[in-house]
């Protein structure tokens, strides 16, 4: 299958707008570690979790080459589906209004508070190493299976994905390089609306041809899927709204 553009573009995105949330996520608890506890522990921490994602990388890479195309398909999109429809779901109760939108400069003083009742030690801080090295490994599993799940269900998209990750891990770090606090003007509920929409699109188109069905349109039906799962949420966040305040206008 040529990669071109209708191949390459979706894939990208949807790899560089989940890895985005979820790089921003990490970001806010290192900096919270370097702000606190000193940044050679945040930032050892942090490289020795990526030294472990890198090398997970390297060793199922190979792997996916000797898995036949389809049913790598039907598992990494039923899972991509899942995971898209997790996400989904919160963004849909945040716009809602029933569960809080999620707070990157409460999330930062929280975690700064906690490593600040810890006792301060020399050199390698164990503590803040730990912080850093767990939430480090925590967001960048996810974004591993992320790319893995987009571009790895059709042949020739998983260096796409991989430059979309990538491109969203340098913009991540130049912001929080430049900052010195957590990114917290990016809209990351609607990003993580998108991703929803995105990823289960991705889910559901890769996990149907992965089943053997064959979509009206061929990759365009993309297009049309993640349309689909956009007007389903819009129409669920306004279902979930109307049932929220009717009790209060029942009062």
């Amino acid at each position: 299958m040529p990669v071109d553009l209708i191949h390459a573009g979706p894939t990208v995105l949807a790899a560089f707008l989940a890895s985005l949330v979820e790089f921003v996520e990490a970001l806010t608890v290192v900096l919270a570690v370097g702000a606190t506890r000193g940044w050679r522990s945040a930032l050892g921490g942090s490289g020795l979790a990526m030294i472990v994602l890198l090398l997970l990388v390297i060793g199922l890479g190979p792997l996916l080459t000797r898995i036949p195309l389809g049913a790598m398909q039907l598992a990494l999109g039923a899972l991509l589906l899942l995971f898209g429809m997790r996400w989904l779901r919160k963004a849909i109760l945040r716009s809602a209004g029933i569960i809080p939108l999620h707070d990157e400069d409460a999330l930062y003083a929280a975690q700064r508070k906690a490593l600040a009742s810890v006792a301060l030690r020399e050199r390698w801080d164990a503590p803040a190493v730990a912080a850093a090295f767990k939430i480090t490994m925590i967001e960048g599993i996810e974004v591993v299976f992320i790319v893995i799940a987009v571009g790895a269900a059709g042949r020739g998209l998983l260096l796409p994905a991989a430059l979309g990750a990538l491109a969203a891990f340098c913009l991540v770090v130049l912001l929080g390089a430049a900052l010195r606090r957590p990114v917290s003007m990016i809209p990351e509920n609607r990003l993580k609306f998108a991703v929803g929409v995105l990823l289960s699109g991705f889910g559901t188109f890769w996990a149907g041809e992965g089943a053997g069905i064959v979509w009206p349109g061929g990759d365009l039906s993309l297009l049309w899927l993640c349309l689909g799962f956009l007007l389903v949420a819009l129409g669920a966040v306004s279902l979930c709204a109307r049932r929220r305040a009717a009790p209060a206008a029942a009062r």
